[in-house]
């Protein structure tokens, strides 16, 4: 059972199982921190997933930790394709065998100082294999939805301290996020340009995009992003360099947008629950920002400062001021999301406030650490991990 209904609020929506059970549902970078734990509740929920990804390597352990396609009670209901998004043959050959219902398109060169150093790469990636995905599933013979998931660097970055609104102009001034903002312009030309009725257009295909980003939770070990240095500082023993301590982002929990991104595709697919209104798939066939409460929007010391108690007997001198910090690639330093939007439309709200998510989040590391300690991590037990924090998720009620 996913969740008991008198126990959740009932002023927010939540993914409804009833319309995922034994759904076809495409998802690329389903290897990745995000895509492992969609992959996970998108199974809890009952849909059958069909993966897109690279093969992963030992920087993102969480997919192989997880081990879901061994799992004897998912048997049949996983499926992975390891391929590259850039290779248009492959990909469309792919979703061609799958005809999925719906797509969550997750797989992209995420980190920005990686696409310093590979920037034809990222290109490729986050805006060819957008374009590729797109070109895809408007060849598809069944009716599909698509979410495609970008970031909220997608923006002109004015180093407003209000939050960026979805009509605000994007920009990008690094190599990522320039990339994102590509990506976004693409799916809203193919969206235009392919999604209707006239007769070069495909009338049942409908889309979305949906910024969202600096999300934190158990699992992501990424390079260069803080929670994962931090723990990796904790457990080693070593001490953590923080590069940018005064930047602000919008910190949230890795389930926030997952569960945003469930409830878009439902509505792209034009179902609704009863308690709301039966608004037609074209009012959600836009861009969406997912971001946190005001309140998450805090320093990256603050982060870190939030989370050293929940490590027990860490101490402030884990952390120093990176001195080579001044000679590091340009990053934002402010950003801050308006999620009104979505708030109105889909009727999400933020159900973990700062502290909340902090907590979960080292809950999730300190506990792995624990059953880390005396060998591999077994499979059943990483998952049940990841599922307690989900049902924890569902449970609660939104946040002021």
């Amino acid at each position: 059972m996913l969740v008991n209904p008198t126990r959740a609020s009932v002023d927010v929506a939540r993914p409804d199982p009833l319309f995922w059970r034994g759904r076809r549902v495409l998802l690329t970078g389903h290897s990745g921190f995000k895509g492992s734990w969609l992959t996970l509740w998108l199974l809890r929920l009952g849909a059958d997933v069909y993966g897109v990804s690279l093969p992963p390597d030992a920087s993102v352990p969480l997919w192989q930790g997880l081990d879901l396609e061994s799992a004897e009670h998912l048997k049949g209901r996983l499926r992975t394709a390891w391929i590259d998004i850039a290779d248009a043959d492959a990909l469309n050959a792919y979703v061609s065998a799958v005809q999925p219902e719906v797509v969550f398109h997750l797989a992209a060169q995420p980190l920005v100082r990686r696409g310093y150093a590979e920037p034809v790469l990222t290109w490729c990636t986050n805006v060819l294999g957008t374009i590729h995905l797109l070109e895809a599933l408007r060849r598809l013979l069944s009716p599909c939805s698509l979410v495609a998931i970008t970031t909220d660097k997608v923006y002109a970055n004015r180093e407003w301290e209000h939050g960026y609104r979805e009509p605000d102009p994007l920009g990008g001034y690094d190599p990522y996020s320039s990339s994102k903002a590509a990506a976004e312009l693409a799916i809203a030309s193919w969206r235009d340009s392919f999604c209707g009725d006239a007769p070069h257009q495909k009338s049942d295909l409908t889309i979305a995009s949906v910024r969202a980003g600096n999300v934190i939770g158990g699992g992501d070990w990424s390079a260069d992003r803080i929670v994962p240095d931090l723990i990796r500082a904790l457990a080693g023993g070593s001490t953590l360099q923080l590069r940018s301590p005064a930047s602000t982002r919008p910190w949230q929990h890795v389930l926030e947008p997952l569960a945003a991104y469930l409830l878009l595709a439902e509505r792209l697919s034009g179902h609704r629950p009863t308690t709301q209104s039966c608004d037609s798939p074209e009012r959600f066939t836009t861009s969406f920002n997912i971001g946190p409460p005001l309140s998450s929007n805090r320093s990256v010391l603050e982060l870190v400062q939030a989370a050293l108690p929940h490590w027990p007997g860490a101490t402030a001198d884990v952390v120093k001021l990176d001195p080579a910090a001044v000679s590091e690639p340009h990053e934002a330093s402010l950003l801050h999301l308006s999620s009104d939007r979505a708030h109105h439309r889909l009727g999400w709200r933020p159900l973990w406030d700062f502290s909340t998510t902090v907590a979960h989040t080292m809950a999730w590391y300190h506990r792995h650490h624990q059953l880390s300690a005396a060998g591999p991590v077994p499979a059943a037990a990483l998952q049940s991990l990841c599922l307690e924090q989900i049902e924890a998720y569902l449970a609660s009620s939104p946040c002021s």
